[in-house]
């Protein structure tokens, strides 16, 4: 059974930053593409970022340039980095895994183990 551990959300102020973790059970966790995701009262959740492995990660556009998503294999944790946070950054942050190709990394429907969440406030 594959277990996955969100942790680090929090209240922080417009241009902060936060970084949030993901701790994942499996002794396949190197060999699965790692994804997060965030979804914010009323909407869908949506893709933020993915990466498998040590390969060239996926960013949405809204997380280009401010969030980055690193795994440490040893520790099977998965991190997303977020600066420059902005007040439209706020929803509850998901962990997820798939096994999809990397043209599916953004379709929700593919990841087929997900974290509780961790909540992200970010205040103007």
């Amino acid at each position: 059974q594959v277990q996955l551990v969100e942790s680090g959300g929090g209240l922080v102020q417009a241009g902060g930053s936060l970084r949030l973790s993901c701790a994942a059970s499996g002794r396949t966790f190197s060999t699965y593409t790692m994804g997060w995701f965030r979804q914010a009262p009323g909407k869908e959740r949506e893709f933020v970022a993915a990466r498998r492995g040590a390969g060239y990660p996926l960013y949405d556009d809204s997380a280009k340039g401010r969030f980055t998503i690193s795994r440490d294999s040893a520790k099977n944790t998965v991190f997303l980095e977020m600066n420059s946070l902005k007040p439209e950054d706020t929803a509850v942050y998901y962990c997820a895994r798939t096994q999809t190709i990397r043209s599916s990394w953004r379709d929700v429907r593919q990841y087929d183990y997900w974290g509780q969440g961790t909540q992200v406030t970010v205040s103007s």
